[in-house]
């Protein structure tokens, strides 16, 4: 389970995603205060099994920062349609999601209801919140009369073909009050027919859909009308209902038909990395939004480029139009595709996307403080339970690697504040052995190591680590005494069996607790350098095994010889090559010998 306390949970709206350990969403939720709501599940307090089972599971929390909390609400539910997370529907008990109705009937009702009928009625949603709904049938409400009951008709009646009949409605100034059901009469005036419904119907189909512009083109003709014939009460009606899907469109930067088919890229960097938030519209509506860090390399152009042709091929949207806030056009095929928006809706969706990157970078830096505080207490622990000079905040840690005496090599590895440091790490073939001898061998790189430090007056570890017990340790400390640099640090062996810890002049090892995460980071530091000095040692026999095969090449000399090694590094590379590789390195009919000699001894 998550650790809540280690976690950044921002105050603002948005929508939250629980991942599991394989980081599938199993949970999305939105709120107006994300930490509050997030925190709520985390309590002791919590009686809900379901609820309880979930948080169990959660082992990453991802958050998508909004604007408002209307925007979380239809953030929220684009996401659970795309994602489905399998809490989303368990946490609701015996309820299901409210949906919203078109009945199969005559004069079809619109209505919100809970209970998903198989009887050819349309449905649509499924929603997260009943206000979405409320609001939307008020939409539809203020624009069409959409009839509510039976009123002074039976069922049976109104849904007998044979009976021609409209509903009776009072019209004032373009506003429509259903009255009841009434046989139909075309000398009436204030009698809708059936037909005349219907078509109302289907540009309420079209408004729960999402497709709000043929709506919105049939009413401004009909504005047009009424005013062309004088009839300004007619029109100024017509213009209140425009002015409410406006008003419903313009809420939500989330859910907008203005904005088809795009692609947002929100990115920041620092010296070393790239911050990137993607997100997608697929027909006016968010339905994907994800944040992640890449490291930059020497060759930033062709890197940004290749990004940006990931994320659009794996989203299937590499025909999308594409918005940033930084120039992206030199890395897209089409150009005309591409702006950064400076004002309106887009720039919003920028500001979004910005916005959670910006988060996601402080969430990684606080995580990273946390780490490195955590680190620095487990170093403090160290030098007490050890009883060093100082913490041990650079560590030095050596390793002797030989089989039967042949190409001995010794790695060292580097800590800096508990962390690895790879760029410190050294490998050291040994020049004074010919035969199998740790302790000799200890001796000879712990004096090349500390003559150069001393020669180019670099900088000594707080703890060197020598990976052996009393005879390794012993041989390090006869270097470092010849050196004078005895007393300026702390020097410790660890033996592999018991991993028992050995001080110079004391034969009787520590024993420090297995569970112990002191213990657990010298363990982890000696089995870095003994997992280097083996690599190396690997690379060296495949060398020397490539040389040997090569001398049996005729024609193939010593300073051919040097360069397939420095190439190649291993036979098996060296086979796999493609003759005009191998061309280039050492010229065709070289090339081709070799090629020869190597099909001929696998026949």
């Amino acid at each position: 389970m998550i650790n809540l306390k280690k976690t950044d949970l921002p105050t603002s709206p948005g929508v939250y995603k629980f991942l599991n350990k394989d980081s599938g969403i199993i949970y999305v939720g939105k709120s107006k205060n994300l930490k509050k709501r997030v925190n709520s599940y985390f309590r002791k307090n919590v009686e809900n099994k379901k609820i309880k089972k979930m948080v169990k599971e959660v082992s990453k929390i991802e958050f998508v920062l909004s604007e408002s909390e209307h925007d979380a609400l239809l953030l929220e539910n684009n996401l659970i349609k795309e994602d489905k997370p399998k809490y989303n529907i368990l946490l609701r008990d015996d309820k299901t999601y409210p949906w919203i109705c078109i009945k199969n009937e005559r004069f079809p009702r619109v209505f919100l209801t809970r209970k998903h009928i198989k009887d050819g009625s349309e449905y649509f949603g499924p929603f997260t919140s009943v206000k979405t709904i409320n609001t939307l049938l008020n939409i539809i409400n203020n624009i069409y009369p959409v009839r509510v009951s039976n009123y002074n008709f039976s069922e049976k009646k109104i849904n007998n073909t044979k009976n021609r009949i409209g509903l009776n409605i009072h019209s004032k100034n373009g506003h429509i009050l259903i009255l009841g059901f009434q046989e139909y009469s075309k000398e009436k005036k204030d009698l809708l027919s059936e037909d005349e419904y219907n078509k109302n119907i289907k540009y309420v189909r079209e408004i729960l859909n999402g497709n709000f512009k043929n709506v919105k083109e049939y009413l401004s003709k009909k504005m047009i009308k009424y005013s062309s014939n004088l009839e300004f009460e007619k029109s100024q009606s017509i213009k209140e209902k425009l002015e409410i899907l406006d008003r419903y469109q313009s809420k939500s930067i989330v859910v907008n038909n203005k904005i088809n088919n795009l692609d947002i890229i929100g990115i920041i960097d620092d010296e070393k990395s790239y911050f990137i938030n993607f997100m997608k519209i697929n027909n006016g509506i968010i339905n994907s939004s994800k944040t992640f860090k890449t490291k930059k390399t020497l060759n930033n152009l062709s890197e940004i480029r290749q990004i940006i042709f990931n994320l659009r091929s794996k989203n299937n949207t590499l025909n999308n139009k594409l918005i940033s806030n930084i120039d992206l056009k030199k890395h897209i095929e089409n150009k005309n595709d591409f702006q950064i928006p400076r004002s309106g809706d887009k720039k919003k969706l920028i500001d979004m996307s910005l916005r959670n990157v910006l988060f996601f970078k402080k969430n990684l830096y606080n995580e990273k403080k946390e780490r490195k505080t955590k680190k620095i207490s487990i170093l403090v622990d160290l030098k007490n339970k050890l009883n060093l000079k100082n913490i041990p905040f650079h560590i030095e840690c050596f390793d002797v690697s030989n089989i039967q005496g042949k190409n001995t090599v010794a790695s060292l590895v580097m800590f800096k504040d508990g962390y690895p440091s790879k760029k410190s790490y050294r490998k050291f073939k040994i020049r004074s052995v010919n035969k199998p001898d740790d302790f000799e061998s200890m001796r000879e790189v712990i004096f090349r190591r500390y003559s150069r430090i001393l020669k180019e007056k670099g900088s000594l570890p707080d703890l060197i680590i020598v990976d052996g017990g009393k005879g390794q340790l012993s041989s390090a400390c006869d270097v470092i005494k010849e050196l004078n640099i005895y007393n300026k640090m702390n020097i410790i062996g660890i033996a592999k069996k018991l991993e028992e810890i050995y001080f110079p002049n004391d034969s009787i090892p520590v024993l420090l607790s297995k569970k112990s995460a002191h213990l657990k980071l010298i363990q982890n530091i000696r089995n870095e350098a003994h997992r280097f000095a083996i690599t190396y040692h690997k690379q060296l026999r495949s060398k020397a095994f490539l040389r040997s095969k090569l001398e049996e090449i005729k024609g193939i000399g010593e300073k051919t010889r040097s360069k397939l090694i420095n190439e190649f590094g291993s036979l098996e590379n060296t086979i796999s090559q493609d003759i005009e590789v191998l061309s280039k390195c050492v010229g065709k009919k070289r090339a081709n010998d070799i090629r020869d000699f190597f099909r001929n001894e696998s026949n």
